[in-house]
Parts: structure tokens; C-alpha cells; sequence
């Protein structure tokens, strides 16, 4: 990166250059070798032209074309969606052809890193990094049902364990086809989270996904751990509720944190209300831990395959064999086909906050978005409701939809969330999900929000130093020594993914 007054030119390639502060119409300019003067205000966040720029050149940011212009641009104006559109369209043909198929690699700075986090170490061998107790409803009908037991039992059971949580969502009744197997996947992998020491799972009785019917999709489980009820078979659905919750709180004082290698961390990437700063600061600082987690044996999970249109040829010439790039491919085409099957633009964003930041086309929001996976091998490529196995860096199935997305990457196995963010936002998964600002503003703004503020990095802080910060930030979480905001806040939801029609 190069760094002058006000711009910021991230690649050497690059034509255009980021706003650090707000720019005035007559400002001279001085970066790398260019010279210019600014033609209009160019906010901060947004981009500025370096270069005469024709209709129909390619606009490059982060060494790679962004969109292309469709007009002709002036140096010193402002490039943004007025005079710059996505080159994307439609499906297309991807050629094998890698350029970094190591194995993992070792490293000495992490012999700086913390080499252990204190972890609770389930019976199937399993470690968790909290000790709670989670409500998982088969159905929607049951949902006040449930979080009224959450409620009564935190009360009842206070101290026993890390809290007690329901997760309630509108389905698994009136679904058919794969959004009902998605919806029992899902509730399955969040019934086996090694977060959770107990799981109580409510079913309503008549529902398709019906416990019995749940418990084929959910396979073996410890009886101790998982406990069911139907609330049509019961008289009194919170006592016997809550007597099922105390058996469970229980069972959970049996663990103890222990000291565990950090190569069992489960770390979920993502990123929500970007802004221009997001590609900057925040995912690159994710993907430099991300690297120094993997090269410790730990795993990193990537998702939101929409946020990889554009980028998506990076991340297949890092994968470690041809399967692996296969799977790639398929996961990539097959996101762009579900939107052409229900006859929607497959390039439709970036979001409005998004544009109002300064990204322009879909191609900016991906470069940015894939530095949060580092630049280690992808290894795995996991469908939606499927549970990470190979450690290392793995793509998911699921869309960009904040929430959708955390909840799918908790099932996957994620301990934590990374969650970058320029705009800012309060939700939270059901793991502890770490925000953190792409700039100083919104750290100090909503500080009640923020985790740990990344934009530190354009005040002239050292990025080696973050990165090791950030590590040392996350193990203290895992450990229990931090609880995120999103904790504190009491923000924890599911959202599952829909895609068909609702009885």
C-alpha cells in the first residue's frame, strides 16, 4: 500500500486511489506518481480517479478490475456508481490452474502466539468454549415456549452454568423438499455445538420435523447432554421444562476449562455493513489472522459465496488439489444458478450502506470481502448444515445475509465469528461474535457494539502489532476471560436459510 496526505493506493496497478478523509472540489494531490487536482468532493471512503480513465477501461482496485467505466473519467473525479458498472454477468467456464498448493506452513512469529486457550473438553472429544445451555426448537409454534423457559430457567438456575438460550426460528412445519432437510440440518449441527454443554430440544408434537422424525437427521447423541420434549404430551410445558433444563444445568458443572491447543479453534470469517475501509483494514487484519491460526492447526471457515463473484478466481488457485477446485466451482455456479432460477440478477449489490461507503460494484465488495481468508490453501469446500472436518481454511455454502450466514457458520462448527464491519451492527450469532470496526469513527460511536477497532491501522499503528493484539484478543475470548458485546448485549439469533415455497 501506498500512503500519501489524504489517499490511499492499495496496489501498485491500481487507478484509483481511497479517500482517508473528505476531499474538496480544487484540492492538489500528490501520490505515488500522480499528480492531480480533485475535480469534485470526493467523500471519504470513496474513490478517486489517478489517471485518465476512457468508457469501457477497466477500473482497477487491489491490483484486480472492479467494474469498468462507463463514461469517461477525468483524473481527480469521483469513481463511484454513477460512472462505473459491474463486468460480471451471468455463468462462467474456470480453468484449473494453481498457484499455491503447499501444505500448511509453519512460521516462526506464532511461536509469539499464545500456544493454548482454557476450553472445555466434551465427552465425544469435542471442545467448547462456553458452557451454556441451549433451547433448540423443532418448530416455530414452540417459540415463546421457549424462550419463556430460557427465561424462567436463567432465573431458577442462575450460576449454574454460562446462561441459558433459546434460538427460535419460523420453520420446520409447512416446509418441503431441501428447505426442510435444511432447516433439520441446521437444528441438528447447533444441537451437537460443542458451545452448548446441554441441548433441550422442544418440539411441539405435530409438526413435520417432529422429534422422532428430527432424531434420524440428528443420529447418535449423548443421552445426559440432550434431553426432549413435546409440549402436547407434557400437562405443564415450563415445569417440565424447566426440570429437564435443571437436570441439563447439571450435568454441565461436570466441566471444568482446561488448558486446550489453540489447533481446535473453529474460527467463522465474516463480514457485514462494509465500507470502502473494509478491504483495507479489518478483512486483511482477519486474514492475517486467519493464516497465523491455520499455520498453528487451527481452522479458519469463509462463507458468504455471493461476496466471492468477482474474486472467486483467487480463492480456486489456492485450492490444494482438482476435487477441491471442483467443489469450488460448483459452489460458486451453483449460488449464481439459484439466483437465476428464481429470475433475479445475479449481480444485484452491493447494498445501499454499502454504495453510501464508497463500494461501487460487486467485483470492489468481493476483493475486499476474501482477504478475510488470508492466503492460506483452501482445503475443504462445505455444503450448507455440514460440519467442518479438514483443518485449515474452508469455504461454505451460504449466502451474504448477515445473520443466515453466522448461524450457518456456527452449524459448521465455528467456536467464534470474526464479524468485520464499517457501518456497524449489533447482532450476534450463538457463539461469541467479535466485531470489528474498519474505522475509528465507528469504534467510538458504537462502542457498544465494537469489539476490537481495526482502523487503528490508518492512524499509523503498527499492522504487525494488531495482528498479534487481535490473536491474543480472540484466545482470551475462547478462554472465557472476555465476553463479546454481542454477549453482553444478550444479541444472539438463528435465521435459516429459505429458498422454496411454504405450505
Amino acid at each position: 500500500m501506498i500512503r500519501a496526505g489524504k489517499l490511499l493506493m492499495i496496489n501498485a496497478k491500481d487507478n484509483v486511489a481511497v479517500a482517508l478523509a473528505r476531499i474538496a472540489a480544487g484540492e492538489a494531490l500528490t501520490i505515488g506518481k500522480y499528480q492531480l487536482v480533485a475535480r469534485e468532493d470526493v467523500e471519504s471512503g470513496h474513490k478517486i480517479a489517478l489517471e485518465n480513465l476512457a468508457q469501457g477501461r477497466d477500473i482497477i482496485k487491489y491490483g484486480f478490475p472492479m467494474g469498468r467505466a462507463v463514461v469517461n473519467i477525468s483524473a481527480g473525479e469521483h469513481v463511484h456508481t454513477h460512472n462505473v458498472k459491474t463486468n460480471l454477468k451471468g455463468l462462467e467456464q474456470y480453468r484449473y490452474a494453481p498457484v499455491n498448493k503447499k501444505g500448511r506452513a509453519a512460521n516462526p512469529e506464532t511461536a509469539t502466539q499464545p500456544r493454548e486457550f482454557a476450553g472445555y473438553v466434551r465427552k465425544d472429544g469435542q471442545v467448547g468454549i462456553r458452557n451454556e445451555i441451549w433451547i433448540i426448537n423443532t418448530v416455530g409454534c414452540v417459540n415463546k415456549t421457549s424462550e419463556n423457559l430460557a427465561k424462567e430457567a436463567n432465573v431458577r438456575l442462575a450460576g449454574l452454568t454460562d446462561g441459558l438460550f433459546a434460538y427460535t426460528h419460523p420453520y420446520g412445519c409447512s416446509q418441503l423438499g431441501e428447505d426442510h432437510r435444511n432447516t433439520q440440518k441446521i437444528l441438528a449441527q447447533l444441537t451437537k455445538h460443542p458451545n452448548a454443554a446441554g441441548v433441550l430440544v422442544l418440539g411441539l408434537g405435530c409438526e413435520n420435523n417432529n422429534i422422532d422424525e428430527f432424531k434420524k437427521v440428528l443420529g447418535d447423541y449423548d443421552r445426559e447432554r440432550v434431553k426432549f420434549m413435546v409440549c402436547q404430551d407434557v400437562d405443564d410445558e415450563m415445569e417440565h421444562g424447566v426440570k429437564l433444563l435443571g437436570e441439563l444445568a447439571r450435568y454441565a458443572q461436570t466441566f471444568v476449562r482446561q488448558p486446550c491447543d489453540v489447533s481446535k479453534l473453529v474460527v467463522g470469517l465474516k463480514c457485514g455493513g462494509s465500507d470502502a475501509f473494509s478491504g483495507i483494514t479489518a478483512n486483511p487484519l482477519v486474514g492475517e489472522f486467519s493464516d497465523m491460526l491455520i499455520r498453528r492447526g487451527g481452522t479458519g471457515i469463509l462463507t458468504e459465496v455471493p461476496e466471492m463473484f468477482g474474486a472467486e478466481k483467487r480463492l480456486m488457485d489456492r485450492c490444494v488439489s482438482r476435487e477441491i477446485f471442483d467443489k469450488t466451482v460448483s459452489l460458486i455456479n451453483g449460488f449464481k444458478e439459484y439466483y437465476l432460477s428464481h429470475g433475479q440478477e445475479v449481480y444485484e449489490n452491493p447494498s445501499p450502506g454499502n454504495k453510501k461507503g464508497g463500494i461501487s460494484t460487486l467485483e470492489e465488495k468481493s476483493l475486499g470481502c476474501i482477504e478475510k481468508g488470508g492466503t492460506e490453501p483452501v482445503v475443504d469446500v462445505l455444503q450448507y448444515g455440514e460440519r467442518v472436518k479438514t483443518e485449515g481454511l474452508n469455504l461454505l455454502a451460504g449466502p451474504g445475509n448477515d445473520i443466515v450466514a453466522c448461524t450457518a457458520l456456527t452449524a459448521a462448527g465455528a467456536h467464534v465469528i470474526l464479524f468485520t464491519t464499517g457501518r456497524g451492527t449489533p447482532l450476534g450469532a450463538p457463539v461469541p461474535t467479535i466485531k470489528i470496526s474498519t474505522n475509528r469513527e465507528l469504534s467510538q460511536h458504537k462502542g457498544n457494539w465494537i469489539d476490537f477497532d481495526a482502523g487503528r491501522l490508518l492512524t499509523g499503528e503498527d499492522a504487525d502489532h494488531l495482528k498479534h493484539e487481535l490473536f491474543g484478543f480472540v484466545v482470551k475470548v475462547a478462554s472465557g476471560e472476555l465476553r463479546t458485546k454481542n454477549e453482553e448485549n444478550g444479541y444472539r439469533e438463528i435465521a435459516i436459510f429459505k429458498q422454496g415455497v411454504t405450505l
